[in-house]
């Protein structure tokens, strides 16, 4: 099972950016979700989707940041507007879920997102 993140990048404050993570190899998929980690900082949730749609945000992204996903592409997505500085960090998408008879509970490689004041 491979995760494969892309749509990182640099933006103002006040911008958007749409991340993508795409899962290959998986039986199925139950919950993906994005985290961040920013420079000297543990890594933090962002948000989650569950298999039924059930949705869980930070705090500091709720009304700013959509988590969604297609389940037909095994993509999960994070579209984020009203971004500020704050917001800059190593974004990674994560994955539950099983292959075959093996669960896993598998991470994307990062992708950077660079918010400028």
């Amino acid at each position: 099972v491979q995760l494969q993140a892309s749509g990182g990048g640099l933006v103002q404050a006040g911008g958007s950016l749409r991340l993508s993570c795409a899962v290959s190899g998986a039986s199925s998929i139950n919950t993906m979700g994005w985290y961040r980690q920013a420079p000297g900082l543990e890594r933090e949730l962002v948000a989650t989707i569950a298999t039924g749609g059930s949705l869980n945000y930070a705090d500091s992204v709720k009304d700013r940041f959509t988590i969604s996903r297609d389940n037909d592409k095994d993509t999960v997505y994070l579209q984020m507007t009203s971004l500020k500085p704050e917001d800059t960090g190593v974004y990674y998408c994560n994955a539950k879920g099983r292959r075959l008879f093996r669960l896993f509970d598998l991470w994307g490689q990062g992708t950077l997102v660079t918010v400028s004041s």
